[in-house]
């Protein structure tokens, strides 16, 4: 449910354009802010796991973020909406840490990376099913509806967590509240910085504020933050000696990448195929089917392997196939190109993706000692939800970018949803969108270069 609204607001980007009377750089904050809510707090939420009980913090976490969800759905304009989606983030970093520690805690060593491979394979289809569900749920009932969807969902899983969910045993732990206010206000003046600069002509924000100054200041601060996290003798919010083991750290950075490139692909994709070529929600989302049930037949597979092979194999061909699809189908969006050649891509970076999402989080979590799998289970995450965050941001500053530079001036605003553009603008529009999408295989070579670095962990078969 967490994982499918990091995506599910893409592919109803133009109803809320219009709906709301917004611009698409206020709509990408919706996503953003949920994105950046999410990330900050998940550093400390897993600790607080294992101070309070991480059923205690999964189920609290629930019940913000059905609630949040419901404000969500009852918004009038984008500024509340963008409000009740930084609610609705802070309970999904309540949540996601938890559930990866517990599986941590209760599976061994040599049975946790099956384990940890259903987890990993249920985030990355999450990802992929969020713009097929949003678009049913806008074409049929209305915007609104891909947030009241979650409110069934989230009382029937307090009522099964309450039942099912293992209580363990608590570790008393010292809270870094410095830590977690640089790694905020760091993170939020990289991302506002990057994701508005073209909307303030990378000049000026407010008085002596201009956006070189909050992109450097927020990188400063960051650094800020990894010194204090080197020099915290007590409990540090993020303990570096994790990443003295090497296949957490090269897991890190490339879930980083993959997350980065899918949070990105949505934007242009959907408004390109309801603006250029004037498809419905419903239809646009159809696009993902191919990548979705790729995804979904390959995931038990690449589960079975993942506790008998080496983690360089399984994610070297997915991280190549991946980024191959993802060049293939930037290319390929024109304004009249077939729809088989963009649903052969998007089936290839399904069979990619599932070599991805699980192995990469079985690996990160392998060789983690128990008392630091909270600890670990919120670096990973708040990972995996930076990036996110930093394909939103880069994605949006590209198509601005793009559109300026195809001499297209497209004011969103008095777009229709679902309409298709000017035939004299399909051109432009389409190499725009394509344009700014390279973005997403030029980052996945980095995510390439990390897993082709993995050891063999201690208790693979072979």
């Amino acid at each position: 449910m967490i994982m499918v609204d990091s995506t599910i607001v893409t592919v109803a980007t133009p109803a809320l354009i219009q709906d709301l009377d917004a611009e698409v750089n206020s709509v990408v904050w919706v996503t953003s802010a949920y994105l950046l809510a999410y990330a900050v707090p998940v550093l400390i939420t897993g600790r607080l796991g294992d101070r309070f009980g991480s059923k205690n913090l999964y189920i609290a976490g629930l019940v913000v973020f059905t609630l949040a969800s419901l404000w969500c759905g009852l918004t009038e304009s984008v500024g509340m909406l963008i409000v009740a989606r930084i609610v609705q983030g802070l309970g999904a970093s309540m949540i996601t840490p938890q559930t990866m520690a517990i599986i941590t805690r209760i599976f061994p060593a040599e049975r946790r990376g099956q384990a940890m491979a259903l987890w990993g394979a249920t985030a990355g289809v999450a990802l992929l099913v969020g713009p097929l569900l949003g678009g049913v749920l806008v074409d049929g009932l209305g915007w609104e509806w891909i947030f009241f969807i979650n409110i069934p969902v989230g009382i029937i899983a307090i009522l099964l967590a309450i039942r099912l969910v293992p209580r363990l045993d608590t570790h008393p732990h010292r809270f870094d509240w410095l830590g977690v206010a640089l790694s905020g206000a760091g993170m939020f003046a990289l991302v506002f910085g990057i994701q508005e600069g073209h909307q303030f002509d990378w000049g000026t924000v407010t008085g002596v504020i201009t956006v070189p100054r909050l992109i450097i200041g927020g990188l400063l601060i960051l650094a800020a933050f990894v010194f204090w996290q080197a020099r915290n003798s007590s409990e540090p919010l993020v303990p570096l000696g994790l990443f003295k083991e090497r296949n957490f750290s090269l897991a890190n950075l490339a879930i980083m990448t993959i997350s980065f490139a899918f949070t990105a692909i949505g934007f242009p994709l959907m408004l390109w195929a309801q603006l250029v070529r004037g498809l419905s929600p419903t239809q646009s989302a159809l696009l993902l089917v191919p990548m979705a049930l790729m995804s979904i037949v390959l995931a038990p597979v690449v589960g079975r392997l993942t506790d008998r092979l080496h983690p360089r194999s399984i994610t070297a061909v997915g991280f190549t196939t991946t980024g191959l699809a993802l060049l293939w189908l930037a290319l390929g969006l024109s304004p009249d190109v077939p729809y088989w050649h963009l649903l052969a891509p998007m089936a290839l970076m399904g069979a990619g993706s599932a070599g991805i999402w699980a192995p990469l989080s079985a690996t990160a979590t392998r060789n983690l000692p128990q008392h630091l799998a909270g600890a670990g289970a919120g670096v990973y995450n708040a990972t995996r939800q930076i990036g996110a965050v930093l394909g939103a941001a880069a994605i949006a500053v590209l198509m601005d970018a793009r559109l300026s530079a195809n001499g297209l001036e497209f004011d969103p605003a008095h777009a229709v949803a679902g309409a298709a553009l000017p035939p004299q603008a399909h051109a432009a529009f389409a190499n725009a969108m394509g344009e700014a999408l390279l973005i997403t295989p030029a980052v996945l070579v980095l995510g390439l270069a990390a897993v082709l670095m993995f050891t063999r962990p201690a208790h693979a078969q072979r």
